[in-house]
């Protein structure tokens, strides 16, 4: 299993943190993955890394396929990969909620299984310098929809880049299963070892559909965790529930939360409702408190260096092909590539 340093979403301060980034290279880490809500974008600061760095792998988690046509998405992609000299550049896509991609990006929520079907096929076309046509249930190339003028032809990327990995973003079980059908590789945000046995059984059901040869051994699997050092264990816990809440409780409408369903998933159902009912009636505070202490310990790393060690076995063994550390200290950084080298 390889390690990747998460970036996350950035705020006011959009200035990718170079000396940590540095720190992971030199360590062995195999990627950094930078990530867009309704801020800053998640390609441009790939661009500010390559140019510093010198091999370390360089992804988006995730690019928003609302945000951009899945031309435009190619062009970003194999333009910072030429520029970081080729072989660097790993794509992922995905959806946000309906309140960012119709309220943010100005695009209908419509049936985003087939979107993201329909932006696999499209990159996948342009980075073969195949001339462009696709007609999706989503998306269609040339476009032929309201306000066409019907001059749209077939085109062939003028570029030439190599095959750039693309992986999804995806929880539920449809799209985790359309996952394994037409990309490379899952990026679940929720994933943890509990979880592997059953994400893995549904990423093979749409393996079984393809033809390339794909297998779920040469399938990658990403998964994200986040460390503390200390020696307050329950502190430490209890210090991540505001964020989770924010996600469970807030970060999307009340019929449609992706990260509410991931935690009912996980057999926390009681619980995310009460989170839910809380955040939204404003009691912030009781709704972080109402997140188990089990489910924060079950996506996080934390306690002294040896809890830490031994809770990282499970997640090692777990079928991963890659655990990104989500952003941390450079102490952090240096004991998970301490504890992962042995």
């Amino acid at each position: 299993m390889k390690l990747s340093l998460s970036l996350g979403p950035r705020g006011r301060d959009v200035t990718p943190p170079m000396e940590l980034i540095l720190l992971a290279e030199r360590l062995g880490y195999d990627a950094v993955w930078t990530a867009e809500t309704y801020g800053a974008d998640a390609m441009t600061p790939l661009a500010y890394i390559a140019a510093l760095t010198k091999k370390i792998k360089l992804g988006t988690s995730i690019a928003q396929i609302d945000a951009r046509t899945p031309a435009n998405l190619a062009m970003c992609a194999q333009t910072i990969d030429a520029l970081a000299g080729g072989g660097r550049m790993r794509v992922g896509i995905g959806t946000s909620g309906p309140q960012i991609v119709e309220g943010w990006l100005g695009r209908p929520w419509g049936r985003t299984n087939y979107r993201l079907r329909d932006t696999v096929a499209i990159l996948r076309k342009i980075w073969r310098r195949e001339y462009v046509e696709h007609h999706g249930k989503e998306i269609e190339l040339p476009y032929r929809g309201p306000g066409s003028i019907g001059l749209g032809k077939p085109l062939k990327n003028i570029m030439h880049p190599g095959p750039i990995p693309i992986y999804i973003g995806a929880d539920t079980p449809l799209n985790v299963r359309m996952t394994g059908e037409v990309a490379d590789g899952l990026m679940a945000m929720h994933l943890t070892p509990s979880t592997m046995k059953q994400t893995m059984a549904t990423l093979q059901e749409g393996i079984a559909k393809r033809t390339d040869g794909m297998t779920l051994e040469k399938f990658y699997i990403r998964g994200g965790v986040g460390v503390r050092i200390t020696d307050d264990v329950k502190a430490a816990l209890a210090a991540e529930k505001a964020h989770i809440a924010l996600y469970a409780g807030g970060m999307g409408a009340r019929s449609i939360n992706f990260h509410k369903e991931a935690m009912v998933k996980r057999g926390f159902g009681e619980a995310a409702d009460r989170i839910q009912e809380l955040f939204l009636a404003g009691r912030k505070e009781e709704a972080a408190a109402a997140v188990p202490d089990e489910y924060v310990d079950e996506e996080y790393l934390v306690g002294p260096q040896a809890r830490i060690a031994e809770r990282y076995k499970a997640w090692r063994d777990s079928g991963l092909s890659e655990l990104a550390i989500r952003m941390a200290p450079p102490e952090v950084i240096e004991l998970m590539a301490k504890i992962a080298s042995k």
